[in-house]
């Protein structure tokens, strides 16, 4: 105990050195306008506002090093004004070098650090532990979102209705954003001072981003460091109480053309929808879908699992489940949208307090879904034979330097069964100290039989615990982490994403930070602005389960990985690690050795070619259907490349591409099992609101005689070829026109589809 005690002693000290050093930030003060003049959002800063409107220029550098004021050739200015209803942010970035600059057309939220651009992040409930954020490159596109602070991760889902314009100029560019007050979301009354932080990318000079606030790299969070927004005055409690209410129908007109071993089929749909956003205060806010469509907007990118039998998370946008993302947030995927296939309608409630949040939701889903049930060495699917009522409540209170919250969740199949989970989780933070713990209980009716036809079928009740424990230790020599993570093997959560149950997890990671140094190539000098001696150390064990007869205290998995990290201009980083693993394949099978090399690389290297990344492990591999372990390896590559068209008015090309290939070799030569899949995407866009995309996708898998093991051999194929046109008139308005051709082999069916898709926001 007197250890503990000393370690949360230690913690508010820390806390309070974050907060005397917070206090030493100025603020970024605000001015409000004359609500009898209009501001014109042009870009051009030229309205009589910003000629009186507070001037702020203390920007600092972050990337690629950090501690240094921003280079007096890059000076950048930021001016907030509050006019009626939003928040407007006029900024001035100089530039000696303006033809260096890098800004084309290109989708919305890819705006990335390989190109010059403004970003605002905003905390209008002054928590510091998440952030409405937007990205807007000189060419006026935008990537925009929310970021949640513990895990330090950004959601791209969220789409706000921002204005912004940018005007270049002979020495650098002007630009203004928009924020209207009504998509912020704040408390009612008592909030904290909101807090903002401004950033600028400038690429061409070696990936320079500068920042607002003397952020260090490092910290917690890319919101560590904030800054207050002062002058605000009365605003809020003028804004607070202005109600809104959205709409946002929808029709989507469907073709299909269909051809399998039975023969060809057509079908022609058309469904309309609607989505219903509604504040009738500052604190609250309501959602509703009658009938949305779920297709997928994007198909997902091919992800090799090689040969393993654990399924992967997917995300996704999907509007409806957008609001609140960071209250409902957890370091286990407890609400996991994919569950949900084809609702029928879904209620959404939003409600928030200076000193607690709270989000509820409730849809209706029709059958034909897949549901993932975890155990020890793979992930069992069954299909969704019945509608399903998902629900769940999420509720959090906030301390000074804590969180505490609570969850609820159900999936009822009606008289097949239902599934009740219920946690509560935690979460404290100091000055480079983060602790996270998660308690989880499950109770399961709903099963699944296979005779006489597979089908959901009530079961007898099933209990699960989950319980996870995260502690994370930063300082300028160590960047340090402990986490436990126990799922027993009745666990589920068919609300959420649990893809392994019944094992108990361990992850250490150990991290001595070197500063930087200059490596002398041949001549030549690279600095290296950050390097890191890395040890991993990873590994799973079984719970007891009596249903499978399975012991407790069996190694599923075990690595020790040393390696080391190091990031280099041009956004620039590399990481190579060295195995010594060990794997087991299945519940009686034998622990192999699993020796690998593990390295991989990322850089924004030219203008035009704004990403090469590439993972590689190679090494000894387990064939788990086999049971065997063979030479083999896992690649995937990803490039980015984007080119304005010259002699047009501003129409530019943006393609991705990705490939990745796992394989096993046999004892005969020839790899005994394959796992490929590769993806073309290729975007022409002649405006910031209009594009034409062609996406090509194939993923196959195959098994060969390996010599030893006598499985039978397969192969099966998936290829994806579609073409779509987006006109978009303004954020909530947009129409689409998609031709899509699906095939598949083995067996050999083939789908085509044509789809028409008209969203319109009142």
């Amino acid at each position: 105990m007197a250890g503990f005690a000393a370690m949360f002693a230690a913690g508010d000290v820390a806390a309070v050195e974050q907060d005397e050093r917070h206090q030493r930030v100025p603020p970024l003060s605000a001015m409000l306008a004359d609500r009898t003049a209009s501001l014109r959002i042009d870009g051009a800063l030229d309205d009589d506002a910003w000629r009186t409107a507070p001037v702020f220029d203390a920007f600092h550098q972050f990337l690629p090093a950090d501690g240094k004021p921003a280079p007096a050739n890059l000076r950048t200015t930021v001016q907030l004004l509050i006019d009626d209803g939003a928040l407007v942010f006029g900024i001035r970035a100089w530039d000696d070098a303006p033809e260096r600059m890098r800004g084309t057309l290109t989708r919305r939220d890819k705006v990335s650090l390989d190109q010059d651009f403004i970003g605002v992040w905003l905390d209008p409930t002054g928590h510091g532990r998440a952030a409405q954020f937007v990205r807007v490159n000189i060419a006026g596109v935008f990537s925009d979102g929310i970021y949640r602070a513990d895990l330090d991760e950004s959601d791209l889902g969220p789409d706000f209705p921002i204005d912004a314009a940018v005007k270049r100029l002979a020495d650098g560019y002007t630009m203004e954003i928009r924020w209207p007050l009504s998509n912020l979301r704040f408390p009612y009354a008592d909030g904290k001072t909101w807090r903002v932080m401004i950033e600028r990318s400038v690429p061409h000079a070696d990936g320079l981003l500068l920042t607002s606030t003397p952020l260090k790299n490092g910290s917690l969070s890319h919101i560590a460091l904030l800054q207050d927004v002062g002058g605000m005055g009365d605003t809020v409690a003028a804004v607070r109480d202005r109600s809104f209410v959205e709409l946002k129908p929808e029709l989507t007109m469907r073709s299909n053309r269909d051809r399998d071993e039975t023969g060809r089929q057509r079908g022609d749909r058309a469904s309309v929808g609607l989505e219903v956003n509604a504040r009738p205060r500052a604190d609250w806010v309501f959602n509703a879908t009658v009938n949305p469509d779920f297709s997928q907007v994007e198909i997902d990118e091919p992800t090799s699992s090689g040969a393993s039998r654990i399924a992967l998370s997917l995300p996704e946008k999907r509007g409806f489940f957008l609001e609140s993302s960071d209250v409902l947030g957890l370091p286990l995927s407890a609400f996991y949208s994919r569950t949900v296939a084809d609702p029928e309608w879904g209620l959404r409630a939003t409600w928030r307090d200076a000193g607690a949040d709270a989000t509820a939701m409730s849809l209706r889903d029709q059958e034909g879904g897949v549901v993932l049930r975890g155990g020890a060495y793979e992930t069992a699917e069954y299909a969704q034979t019945r509608r399903t009522l998902a629900s769940m409540v999420r509720t959090r209170w906030h301390g000074e330097h804590s969180v505490m919250g609570a969850f609820v969740s159900q999936r009822g199949y009606g008289d097949a069964g239902s599934n009740e989970v219920a946690g509560f989780d935690g979460q404290w933070r100091g000055d480079g100290q983060q602790a996270l713990w998660l308690l989880m209980h499950s109770q399961t009716s709903a099963g699944f039989v296979e005779e006489p036809v597979a089908r959901s079928a009530r079961v007898a009740t099933r209990h699960g615990g989950y319980a996870l424990g995260k502690f994370t230790s930063i300082s300028d020599a160590w960047w340090n982490e402990l986490q436990l993570e126990a799922i027993t093997p009745g666990f589920v959560n068919d609300n959420g994403f649990v893809p392994q149950a019944g094992v108990l997890k361990t992850d250490i990671n150990l991290n001595r930070r070197l500063g930087g140094r200059t490596l002398a190539l041949g001549g030549a000098e690279l600095e290296l602005y950050e390097f890191e001696a890395h040890l991993g150390v990873h590994e799973i064990r079984t719970l007891s389960d009596n249903r499978l007869d399975q012991q407790a205290n069996q190694v599923v998995e075990r690595k020790l990985q040393p390696g080391i990290w190091f990031r280099a201009g041009r956004q620039t980083n590399l990481w190579a690690n060295l195995g010594f693993d060990q794997q087991r394949g299945r519940r009686l099978g034998p622990l192999h050795d699993v020796p690998a090399v593990h390295f991989g690389f990322e850089s924004s290297p030219l203008s035009w070619m704004t990403k090469f990344n590439a993972e590689v492990t190679l090494g000894r591999q387990l064939d788990v259907d086999a049971d065997r372990v063979g030479s083999g390896g896992n690649a995937i590559v990803d490039l980015g490349l984007r080119l304005p068209l010259p002699g047009t008015r501003g129409w530019s090309i943006e393609t991705d591409f990705r490939l990745n290939r796992a394989w096993v070799q046999g004892t005969l030569g020839r790899p005994a099992f394959v796992d490929n899949g590769w993806r073309a995407l290729g975007m022409l866009h002649f405006t910031a609101a209009d594009s034409l995309r062609l996406l090509a996708q194939t993923t196959s898998a195959a098994r060969r005689d390996d010599g030893v093991s006598g499985l039978e051999p397969w192969a099966e194929r998936q290829m994806h070829r579609s073409l779509l046109y987006r006109h978009l008139w303004r954020h909530g308005r947009s129409m689409s026109v998609g031709f899509s051709r699906d095939r598949t082999r083995d067996p050999d069916t083939t789908n085509k589809s044509l789809t028409v898709k008209v969203q319109w926001e009142v």
